[in-house]
């Protein structure tokens, strides 16, 4: 990485977006004390990152500077979030939507409930692991392809991470790369019917495809017990109030509630 592009990222230095590219800006960033922000468009003073649009040179960047972590705004909307989730992650750089904040929960009471989750989720593992390696067995021979489907969630404070699920659905470019289609439910119905396996719908009958959940818990990323997990399509269409609930720590038993869709609306333009 060119040291003259790796010199500007400093939390003291702070220019206007430029766009060398000749193509149209979609969002200003802006540094603020380890903190990468990315807002939509406005006449915020940003540090420069170049090639917006450019994933390999965004990852580079951020692989290779000081930012902890970064922060983007829900109205960006979800192909603009997905992209900067995706850089992120190979940039090994934790992502968080800027959403409203609750009361802070005594970390005392998040440290024991933290430690009976990975305690009973690691002893489930240790219980299921023969089933969960027979299906990983039986996907290897009726349906070759990638075991996993893993899809953009939000987990606590807004931070985004990738939920992990057995494949339920014939193997393609799309599900080697990143599962992106939305589910109906938690319980794992699909729009693509018609591309379930016939072991998919054999694991989604029986909800076995759900089991590499347990993996997410472990990774401190959801709960056991709590509140439904948001996909990112679901997540930049909640209003202003809504996703105050992305503050919550999902867990795998979190259930669709009467009035979910109500809650789906869209961004109005005050927002942030």
């Amino acid at each position: 990485m060119p040291n003259s592009i790796l010199s500007t990222l400093d939390d003291r230095y702070t220019v206007i977006q430029q766009n060398q590219d000749h193509r149209s800006p979609y969002c200003t960033l802006q540094w603020r004390q380890g903190q990468l922000l990315v807002r939509p468009l406005g006449q915020v003073k940003q540090p420069y990152l170049p090639s917006l649009d450019h994933k390999q040179h965004l990852v580079e960047c951020l692989k290779y500077s000081s930012i902890k972590l970064v922060r983007i705004d829900p109205k960006l909307g979800e192909a603009k979030l997905r992209f900067w989730a995706d850089a992120c992650k190979q940039a090994s750089k934790p992502i968080y939507l800027r959403i409203p904040t609750n009361e802070k929960v005594p970390q005392s009471k998040v440290l024991l409930k933290r430690l009976i989750d990975i305690s009973v989720a690691l002893m489930l593992l240790l219980i299921i692991s023969p089933v969960m390696f027979g299906l990983q067995l039986l996907m290897r021979f009726y349906s070759p392809g990638p075991i996993f489907e893993q899809e953009w969630h939000i987990g606590e404070r807004g931070r985004l991470f990738k939920v992990l699920k057995f494949r339920t659905t014939v193997a393609n470019d799309k599900t080697q790369i990143d599962s992106t289609r939305s589910y109906k439910s938690n319980a794992g119905d699909r729009e693509d019917e018609h591309q379930f396996t016939s072991l998919g719908r054999f694991m989604l009958r029986y909800g076995l495809h759900n089991l590499p959940l347990l993996l997410n818990v472990v990774r401190g990323e959801m709960s056991l017990i709590g509140p439904r997990y948001w996909t990112l399509a679901e997540a930049v269409r909640l209003n202003l109030e809504a996703q105050r609930q992305l503050n919550k720590l999902p867990g795998i038993t979190g259930l669709w509630q009467e009035g979910t869709e109500t809650k789906l609306l869209q961004l109005d333009s005050q927002i942030m």
